[in-house]
């Protein structure tokens, strides 16, 4: 879906999290970033994925990470999800989209036999320069930090 590719120049954004705070790619220069996009705050994916990254926010926070989750529900929803599940990190209310368009995250899907548009689970690893490090389009939501960290 995205044609960012390791190694490119990560895109400039700009996105409200879940508090009213603005984060933009500047704000994280020196560390590295994990910018993970998922579909619906909530859902049972999208849990399991935010849980499994929660759990290991020690080992992040160690190796230098940072984290940052994305999608196109509201600040509100946000709030709720990232309370309900004690969330480390701050979740974008992306409703305009235009954090997920600029990462090229959004399009065509299917779901029992129905296609819709909408947000493909995506995560983008960030380095301390601003460069792609990897791109994870197989996201496995039960053992996403260990994808991202493997064995660090």
């Amino acid at each position: 879906m995205t044609t960012i590719k390791i190694g490119d120049k990560a895109p400039q954004f700009s996105g409200v999290d879940q508090n009213g705070k603005t984060h933009q790619l500047a704000d994280y220069k020196g560390e590295k970033l994990v910018v993970f996009f998922y579909p619906k705050a909530s859902t049972p994916g999208c849990t399991t994925e935010a849980c499994d990254l929660r759990d290991n926010f020690e080992r992040f926070r160690a190796n230098n990470y940072a984290l940052l989750g994305v999608s196109a529900d509201s600040a509100k929803a946000q709030a709720k999800f990232s309370d309900k599940y004690d969330l480390p990190f701050p979740l974008l209310a992306d409703e305009d989209k235009s954090v997920i368009n600029v990462f090229g995250v959004w399009g065509p899907k299917k779901f029992m036999g129905r296609e819709y548009d909408g947000i493909h689970r995506t995560t983008f690893v960030i380095d301390e320069n601003g460069i792609i490090e990897d791109v994870i389009t197989a996201v496995k939501t039960k053992v996403h930090a260990e994808q991202i960290l493997g064995s660090k």
